[in-house]
C-alpha cells in the first residue's frame, strides 16, 4: 500500500496557503450549492461529502434505496463542474471490457495494413458513475476498482491513463439483494467515503413533487473547470494539520481495532474487525478540504468528527452479536466519538489513550 492513497503524481507546490486561495475554495463550495439547488433538493450533507471527495481526489460510494435522485444529483453535479460524464448502468452479464475498453482490428483501405485501435470505453470521463455496482460480478467490479487506484487501463500490452481529474460515485441499492455480488469489504476500502442517501423530510418531498410535476426547467450554469478542480486539488494538500488533530483521528480508528491495547470493551463485544491505515489518511485529507471548503486555514476535531461515519462505516465490520440486536456500524462510531477526549490535554493523560499511543 502506498504512504497516500490518493497521491497526486503532479508535484505539489509548498507555497504556502493565500487568504486568497482558501476564499476560492470557499466560494466554488457556495455557487456549486447554488446550482444544484436549482435540481436537487435537499440532501446538504450528501452534497457536502461528495465535494469533500472530490476535492481531497478521491472516490465515493452512496447507498440509497431507488428514487432519491443519486443519479441525477451525479450528472448534475458533473455539468457545475463542465466535466464530462458517463453512466455505466452495471450488470450479471456486463464484462471488464465493457468498462474499460478494448482493442479492435482496424484496416487502413488505402493501404491494406491492419493494425489494432484501442477503443476507449466508459470509464474515459472525469465523472463517472457506476450504477449499482453490487449487480455485476467480481471479475468486472475489480475492473474498475483497479483503474481507480492506479488511475489506468491495461489492456494488452499497453496503459492508457484516465481522464484527470478522475472521480468515480459508485452506488448500491440496500434492497433486492438476490443475485447481486455484494463489494468485499478489502475492496470497499478503496473507496474514500460511504454515504447513506436517506428519504428527503415532508418538506423536501413537496418541493420535489411541486418541482417535478410542473413545466419549468432549470438550466445548471458550469461553474468550474478540469484545471481548476486540480489546483484546488493541489491546494487541499497544503492545508496544515497539527499533531493534536493527528492523534486524534488515530485514536478513533485504532479504537475500531479488536483487542488491541485501550480498545473500548463494546468495540471488542460488537466489532469483527476494524479500520486499517487508510482510515486515518483518508481523514485527515478528508479534513483538510472540508476545512478549505468552511474558509479555514487549519483542520479542526470538528472536522474529524463529522467525517468519522463515511471513512469508517464500510472500514469497520459489526459481528453478528451485534447485528442481532440491531447494531450498526454508525451506532458504534457515535460511541468510539463519545468516549474519545477532545482537547490535547485530556487525551494525553488518560491512561487507556496512553495505551493506545504506546502500542
Amino acid at each position: 500500500m502506498s504512504a497516500d492513497p490518493a497521491a497526486n503524481p503532479d508535484a505539489i507546490s509548498s507555497d504556502a496557503l493565500s487568504e486568497a486561495d482558501t476564499g476560492r475554495l470557499h466560494e466554488a463550495r457556495r455557487r456549486i450549492i447554488e446550482q444544484l439547488g436549482k435540481i436537487i433538493v435537499g440532501q446538504e450533507r450528501v452534497i457536502d461529502e461528495i465535494m469533500i471527495c472530490l476535492f481531497s481526489r478521491g472516490h465515493c460510494m452512496l447507498e440509497g434505496v431507488p428514487g432519491l435522485a443519486k443519479t441525477l444529483m451525479i450528472s448534475t453535479l458533473a455539468q457545475t463542474l463542465d466535466l464530462s460524464f458517463s453512466r455505466i448502468q452495471f450488470t450479471p452479464d456486463l464484462m471488464p471490457a465493457d468498462v474499460t475498453g478494448t482493442e479492435i482490428m482496424e484496416e487502413d483501405r488505402a493501404t491494406g495494413h491492419r493494425d489494432f485501435r484501442f477503443m476507449q470505453g466508459p470509464l474515459f470521463a472525469n465523472v463517472v458513475l457506476a450504477d449499482e455496482i453490487n449487480r455485476t460480478p467480481p471479475k468486472t467490479q475489480a475492473a474498475l476498482l483497479e483503474a481507480m487506484q492506479e488511475r489506468q487501463v491495461t489492456v494488452g500490452r499497453n496503459r492508457h491513463p484516465l481522464a484527470d481529474p478522475f472521480f468515480v460515485l459508485a452506488t448500491q441499492n440496500p434492497i433486492e439483494q438476490e443475485g447481486t455480488y455484494p463489494l468485499p469489504e478489502a475492496q470497499q476500502d478503496r473507496f474514500m467515503f460511504k454515504v447513506y442517501v436517506k428519504y428527503p423530510s415532508f418538506d423536501e418531498e413537496f418541493e420535489v413533487a411541486r418541482r417535478t410535476t410542473g413545466t419549468a426547467i432549470e438550466k445548471v450554469e458550469a461553474v468550474l473547470g478540469a484545471e481548476e478542480i486540480l489546483r484546488l486539488q493541489h491546494l487541499v494538500r497544503q492545508v496544515p494539520v497539527s499533531d493534536h488533530v493527528v492523534r486524534y483521528a488515530l485514536s478513533l480508528v485504532r479504537q475500531t481495532r479488536v483487542g488491541g491495547d485501550g480498545v473500548p470493551d463494546f468495540v471488542d463485544e460488537l466489532v469483527g474487525w476494524g479500520a486499517g491505515p487508510r482510515a486515518v489518511q483518508f481523514m485527515i485529507l478528508g479534513g483538510k478540504a472540508r476545512a478549505l471548503l468552511q474558509g479555514r486555514f487549519h483542520v479542526q476535531i470538528e472536522d474529524i468528527q463529522y467525517l468519522a461515519k463515511p471513512v469508517l462505516r464500510h472500514r469497520m465490520v459489526v459481528n453478528f452479536a451485534a447485528e442481532s440486536d440491531g447494531v450498526t456500524s454508525d451506532d458504534v462510531i457515535d460511541r468510539i466519538i463519545a468516549a474519545t477526549p477532545t482537547t490535547e490535554d485530556e487525551l494525553s493523560r488518560d491512561a487507556r489513550f496512553q495505551k493506545i499511543f504506546a502500542s
